[in-house]
């Protein structure tokens, strides 16, 4: 069975989740991120501040190997009540 994507696996996919400024977000969205990838390297996440102050925005360069795994990092973060939007 051939999966429909157009991204080849394994491969480094950069996540962006963004969520209202809160002392505590990255190491939050740090922490979920893990729970999928236990060896995930957070030494590299750019972090960013909206104009306002307001929101913060995270990019997370996760390495993945299947889609399936993709997939659950995406569902795990958007189902977070700090996360707004992951893209």
């Amino acid at each position: 069975m051939t999966e429909d994507t157009l991204i080849e696996f394994p491969c480094d996919f950069p996540i962006k989740v963004m969520g209202e400024m809160r002392d505590d977000f990255a190491k939050t969205i740090i922490a979920e991120i893990h729970k999928q990838l236990p060896d995930f390297d957070s030494s590299g996440v750019e972090m960013r501040a909206s104009s306002g102050g307001k929101y913060i925005s995270l990019t997370c360069a996760v390495h993945v190997t299947s889609r399936p795994q993709l997939d659950n990092i995406y569902r795990a973060l958007t189902a977070h009540p700090m996360v707004k939007i992951a893209l």
